[in-house]
């Protein structure tokens, strides 16, 4: 709103409101017959959709066809919500509403046809045209859908793709004033578009917040002009605006626009140099007007009122993460042993390594997660065909051939750079040959099967020549003995860990001419002494190693350890003994330059937002250049022994914002948060640090308690921010986390953006933080 110079008097500073949480709206359930009215709602118009006919046909509804196996295809209702964040689908038995629905904003794809591993196998005797797939964020299982025709299915493809552009075009602001929009329906019990004190009191408890009822009371009854006892229109409006009051950033504020209450130019540039911006100029404060100011008339006198200035602070200009390292920013032209490279292990696995499916779908997950190597386990298979599983296992098994398909068609949608294919040969030489056919036939000109340039190169190519490229990691025949089969003594380091049975690894220790051609620069090779000179190294060896063997090295050799992963690639996985497919932490194993450090993907947990702090940066590519000190061939680094502190980080947890209710259906649940500030780095640097906790407040709570970090070696540092809900009987609960690397990290007051536990975005939910981080 206009205030100072523009007529408007400076709002008076309020207590903070309350409710929160994030888990956004409750499905309602299906009106009469299963028909939905003409949409009316705010969310809709604000998305501007109200007119668009596949929207409107997804409001309507429609009977599809799930599809879960050859004997389980249920026909189920499925219905867009008002709010166009959610559909509403029945279930044979009523479960609790959050069980009724799922979020467009989870969604990773939608795709037209047999384009999944289920309909491809379920669906054949259903028209490719009238087949979709939902491919969900995080863990949750494709949801495999037949249309009655194929106008229908094509509706729901272009309207759920429709409807996700909206929403990822959509500010945190409008998603802020979606969502409080979408509880205000919920509130509204009787549907009569006016809100009692009961409703209001609702509301509170559905955004996970439980107000003082006088000081709600008190709230009511200044937004109730008509003094009825009732909300309605404009009330209603103010209601939700002393709602969403942020006494903290009008604080700030007012710090730096003085009297008049809105921001010149000159003074957003002051704003801008004390958060430590490094372009803070006067075109940068202008550029940020013309950007972010709400309000046209301030905008054409460069001025920037409050909201203009919230809205600037919850953009991703504002946020915590440097917006310049969202994108490919760093030097993608060095050897492939100068990055981390984002990878996998056990990739087929959807569940643990003892019981759990093995699918296509895995690995099209794991590519969107921007995984740059997977894992294939290579077993003989019926019908001369080799197969994908968890060997000697319960795992179920897939066509080696169907995933080469899945690799090709869905391993450069998200990055460009090369992919590699770790294989764990089980085969014997006949099925090997086989696996060459296969990668040479499908992949075609994708698959690097001759070294780029000299027959004997110096050092790995980089991510940028092998654009587009996918190198085969695995054992290769010397080439004196490549005429025929030859049975190897190397045995890569996985026996170590995962006991092959005796009677298969005469069978494993043999490898087809075929297939060892095609291993150019990932020769697998067992890793029997550290060659910290590059002089004595072949770049073009990978070792593999337990867990435990490279935990070894780096205690005992660590020095020799980091110089060896200068040059050549080195592979971690976790132990077999992890037979819940748990991981263990992947940080250690960078500190040493490590480049393939391999994570069960399918196992969420603080191992893998490390990982996915990791890889956020640099365009979510899958690779990410390592520091200097792990790059140079003559490094003095030492992990164990990494120096003095050389780095403060400060931060000072000021407030949170709409946190997810834990129990949407228990409406008294409400969260008591409390923060938790992690390190992540070499041993010396790791810490960690928490607030208290707020009570009964998931939708403001304010804490304004400043944690501080003192580090070594700040460049390999990440830094995770944990909301738990505190509990005084048992474990706290996990309410959300995002981790960042310290050195993509925004100084100043940010807002940092939370993650469910599966990696899946929990907007609007936000911390708001200071950040300081000083060099010595």
């Amino acid at each position: 709103m206009l205030c100072g110079r523009w007529g408007r008097g400076r709002r008076r500073p309020e207590e903070s409101a309350a409710p929160a949480r994030d888990v956004v709206p409750l499905a309602l359930p299906p009106s009469p017959g299963g028909v939905a009215q003409r949409p009316t709602s705010r969310g809709l118009k604000k998305m501007g959709l109200t007119e668009d006919e596949d929207v409107l046909a997804m409001l309507r509804g429609s009977r599809l066809c799930k599809i879960r196996s050859r004997t389980w295809q249920k026909e189920r209702l499925y219905r867009l919500q008002e709010d166009g964040l959610s559909v509403w689908f029945q279930r044979r038995f009523p479960r609790a509403p959050s069980r009724h629905i799922f979020f467009v904003q989870h969604i990773e794809a939608v795709r037209q046809g047999h384009q999944s591993e289920g309909l491809r196998r379920f669906g054949a005797a259903f028209p490719p045209a009238r087949c979709l797939t939902i491919a969900f964020r995080g863990q949750r299982k494709n949801l495999d859908l037949v249309a009655r025709s194929a106008e229908e299915a094509q509706r729901w493809v272009r309207g759920l793709d429709k409807l996700r552009a909206r929403l990822e075009a959509m500010s945190q602001h409008e998603l802020l004033d979606h969502w409080i929009h979408s509880y205000l329906r919920r509130a509204d019990s009787n549907q009569d578009s006016k809100m009692s004190f009961k409703e209001v009191k609702g509301l509170l408890r559905m955004v996970n917040v439980d107000m003082n009822d006088m000081y709600a009371y008190r709230l009511f009854k200044e937004c109730d002009r008509s003094n009825d006892e009732r909300l309605e229109g404009a009330e209603i409006e103010e209601f939700v605006r002393l709602l969403l009051k942020r006494p903290e950033l009008e604080e700030i504020f007012c710090r730096f626009s003085g009297e008049d209450l809105v921001l010149s130019a000159p003074e957003l540039r002051e704003f801008l140099e004390a958060q430590g911006e490094a372009g803070a100029t006067l075109a940068c404060a202008r550029r940020l007007i013309q950007t972010y100011e709400l309000h046209e008339t301030a905008k054409h006198h460069e001025l920037m009122t409050l909201d203009g200035f919230m809205m600037y602070l919850l953009s991703p200009e504002g946020a915590a993460l440097d917006p310049t390292h969202a994108t490919v920013f760093q030097d993608m032209g060095q050897p492939l042993a100068h990055y981390f490279i984002s990878s996998s292990h056990n990739t087929y696995l959807t569940d643990s390594q003892i019981g759990g499916l093995s699918s296509t779908e895995a690995y099209i997950r794991a590519f969107a997660q921007g995984c740059r190597c997977v894992e294939l386990d290579c077993w003989e298979g019926p019908g001369g065909e080799p197969v994908i599983y968890h060997g000697h296992t319960l795992t179920s098994k897939i066509l080696f051939r169907d995933v080469i398909q899945a690799v090709r068609d869905h391993a450069f949608t998200l990055s460009p750079y090369p992919v590699i294919l770790s294989l764990e040969n089980h085969c014997g030489l006949e099925q090997q040959s086989v696996m060459a056919r296969h990668l040479r036939t499908i992949l075609g000109d994708m698959l690097v099967t001759e070294t780029l340039g000299s027959q004997d190169p110096k050092e790995l190519p980089s991510p940028e020549q092998l654009k587009g490229r996918v190198l085969v990691k695995g054992r290769r025949l010397p080439a004196k003995l490549a005429e025929d089969g030859c049975s190897l003594s190397d045995r890569e380091e996985q026996e170590e860990e995962q006991g092959a049975p005796t009677e298969t690894r005469s069978q494993a220790g043999q490898v087809a001419p075929e297939l060892s051609a095609l291993a150019v620069y990932c020769c697998a090779t067992r890793l029997r002494a550290l060659q910290p000179s590059p002089g004595l190294a072949r770049p073009c060896q990978v070792s593999s190693l337990s867990e435990r063997k490279a935990r070894k090295l780096l205690r005992e050799a660590g020095n020799s350890f980091v110089r060896h992963n200068t040059h050549q690639l080195t592979r971690v996985y976790p132990l077999g003994l992890r037979m819940n497919s748990a991981n263990y932490s992947p940080q250690e194993m960078w500190n040493a330059g490590c480049q393939l450090v391999a994570l069960n993907f399918q196992t969420p947990g603080y191992e893998m937002d490390l990982n996915t702090g990791r890889f956020l940066v640099n365009g979510r590519c899958g690779y990410v250049l390592k520091p200097r000190c792990l790059r140079q061939p003559n490094s003095a680094f030492d992990p164990g022994c990494p120096g003095p502190p050389s780095t403060t980080l400060t931060v000072q947890v000021l407030t949170a914002q709409q946190l997810p209710k834990l129990n949407a259906e228990k409406p008294s649940s409400i969260v008591d948060p409390l923060v938790r500030v992690e390190i992540h780095g070499v041993p010396a640097d790791c810490a960690r640090k928490e607030t208290g906790h707020v009570l009964d407040n998931g939708f403001n709570p304010r804490w304004g308690q400043t944690l501080q970090f003192l580090l070594r070696v700040p460049e390999l540092a990440l830094v995770r921010f944990v909301v738990e809900d505190h509990d005084t009987a048992s474990p706290n609960d996990f309410v959300g986390q995002c981790t960042l690397p310290l050195s993509s990290l925004q100084q100043g007051y940010r807002h940092i953006h939370l993650l469910s536990r599966d990696g899946a975005p929990l907007s609007p939910a936000t911390l708001f933080v200071h950040i300081c981080i000083q060099h010595c």
